[in-house]
């Protein structure tokens, strides 16, 4: 029996939640049942190493999406994909926006991985976005939202029909995750210590977590924070800090390809964005068992947490709010305390 031939478009692999989802997708396809090709469309200098050896590998190097048009027909036509699975906006526009000029059978899904109300209202996109969705999204076979409330958004925002919409949470690597919790801590100091994960960027709402910890040492003096990630907003944060006077109990780590190695030892996940998707950093910090605070930053992550053992919500995105929640659940957890959260079983693809 023939395979079925597929080729996943990403802008390059590492950094961002959703070139790791598409890291994760290409790995956990099979091999029997699959032929696997990644396209990364911009980047040249991205790094395939955790890759199996059977994904084929194609880089476009094009400085930016629109530049990889006519590459991208062309490896089309080459390959002639079954199905062609897009997980960035900008790229999945631009599949959606070729998908004439590919070969008639091609079937192609888009990955949503973010809220677009949320995006659109609070986002620094430009003005045409809305246009682009309308447009072009009625142009996929699929439409693939990461949570219940997500899709609802999409059709309410966008007009984009329930039929053409599946639900399907990101994948999470569990081996990964487990295979580090028995490593030594890498945190040092009393603590408690606190871990957020995600780009510096405006969204993830770092500077509300800076001022809400200035709140929380009132209350336990030796609280450290971790963020791990890099972006366009490091030296705002770093201003912040300044401002704020944390010294020495902020740490920026940049070099880390995931946070797996800094949840041993961490006393709990902070989620501190103003509107998100579904992250992967807080389903990943979730299957280690860490005890979770968040901000209500999607209706898909309040329906995932509302209720859940472990689980500290705030009552709205601000720093007064996040901060009460992080003291409720630090006065309520003991160090080291893990959960089962419960939800990577009832969290399974569903259609809306």
């Amino acid at each position: 029996m023939a395979r079925t031939k597929v080729l996943l478009l990403t802008p390059r692999i590492g950094g961002g939640g959703a070139q790791q989802v598409m890291a994760l997708v290409a790995r956990g396809l099979s091999r029997e049942s699959f032929e696997v090709h990644l396209c990364l469309v911009r980047a040249q200098d991205s790094a395939p190493g955790a890759l199996p050896a059977w994904v084929t590998i194609h880089a476009l190097g094009a400085a930016r999406a629109r530049a990889a048009a006519l590459p991208l027909i062309r490896l089309v036509w080459r390959l002639r994909p079954n199905v062609i699975l897009s997980g960035a906006p900008e790229i999945s526009f631009l599949a959606l926006f070729l998908r004439p000029f590919f070969p008639p059978a091609t079937r192609v899904l888009v990955r949503q991985n973010a809220t677009v109300s949320a995006a659109l209202a609070h986002g620094s996109l430009p003005w045409y976005t809305r246009l682009l969705y309308r447009l072009l999204y009625r142009r996929a076979h699929c439409v693939i939202c990461q949570s219940r409330a997500m899709a609802r958004d999409l059709t309410r925002e966008i007009g984009i029909p329930g039929e053409k919409i599946a639900v399907l949470p990101n994948p999470v690597d569990l081996e990964g995750i487990l295979a580090v919790q028995s490593a030594p801590s890498a945190w040092s100091g009393e603590g408690p210590h606190l871990l957020a994960a995600g780009r510096l960027a405006p969204e993830k709402g770092f500077d509300l977590l800076i001022e809400a910890l200035v709140k929380v040492r009132e209350r336990f003096p030796s609280a450290d924070l971790t963020i791990a990630g890099s972006g366009r907003e490091k030296a705002a944060l770093l201003a912040l800090l300044q401002k704020t006077d944390l010294g020495g109990a902020v740490r920026i780590a940049e070099s880390l390809d995931t946070p797996y190695g800094l949840f041993p030892g961490a006393t709990l996940f902070v989620l501190s964005s103003r509107y998100e998707g579904m992250p992967n950093a807080l389903l990943e910090a979730a299957a280690a068992g860490l005890p979770l605070v968040a901000t209500p930053a999607s209706g898909g992550v309040v329906e995932l947490l509302e209720g859940r053992s472990g689980v500290w919500l705030a009552a709205e995105v601000s720093s007064h709010a996040l901060a009460d929640a992080l003291i409720l659940a630090l006065e309520d957890i003991r160090p080291g305390q893990r959960f089962h959260h419960g939800f990577f079983a009832s969290h399974a693809g569903a259609a809306v």
